[in-house]
């Protein structure tokens, strides 16, 4: 959707329109998962992790002390529990690319979704929060596989008195790190 809407607002330069077509998994474990109908995971061998993105709204933002720990608590627990996959920080060949973000929009107005990436408005609305990981070809980019999931919903702290829950933060994190492990456990290094 963004591809199209960039490339109808610049026609005169946009020569081809080019879509991806994903398939829905009907088993999934999480609320959305789409697979790319061309996706080869058989082709990876190792996982190039970028760091997690974490989206609040500025009218909901958190103490910038709890963004880092909630950042490091993800960190640890996927270093847990992807223990068995060569993981690398620096691009090449045969490197699967990894993006998790966390998009608390649970305080969030209609108006602040501007600041939200368009091509994953469809993905999360005002009120809610997703776990989203994304997977991609770390030389074209292409998106292989997207799931996002909203089961475990940590607290964290706001204006008022509430604080940031950090058992509810480390069950989300380690939810999410073995719903990932699974999906890799039965994807990847396979056609």
């Amino acid at each position: 959707a963004a591809l199209l809407a960039t490339c109808l607002s610049a026609l005169p330069a946009c020569t081809t329109i080019e879509t991806q077509s994903f398939r829905v998994s009907k088993n999934s474990t999480v609320d959305s998962a789409k697979i790319a109908t061309n996706a080869d995971f058989s082709q990876y061998d190792r996982l190039l992790i970028d760091d997690m993105g974490i989206f609040f709204p500025k009218s909901a933002a958190v103490p910038a002390g709890d963004l880092e720990r909630i950042r490091n608590i993800f960190r640890e627990a996927f270093t847990a529990e992807l223990s068995a996959y060569r993981i690398t920080r620096e691009p090449g060949p045969g490197m699967l690319q990894v993006q998790a973000s966390l998009v608390d929009l649970r305080r969030a107005t209609f108006g602040e979704l501007n600041d939200f990436r368009g091509d994953l408005g469809a993905l999360a609305a005002p009120g809610e929060l997703i776990f989203l990981m994304e997977m991609r070809d770390s030389g074209t980019g292409e998106v292989l596989a997207r799931a996002s999931d909203s089961a475990a919903t940590p607290q964290f702290a706001d204006d008022g008195d509430n604080a940031t829950n950090w058992s509810s933060v480390e069950t989300a994190a380690k939810r999410w790190a073995e719903l990932f492990r699974q999906f890799l456990d039965s994807n990847f290094g396979k056609k």
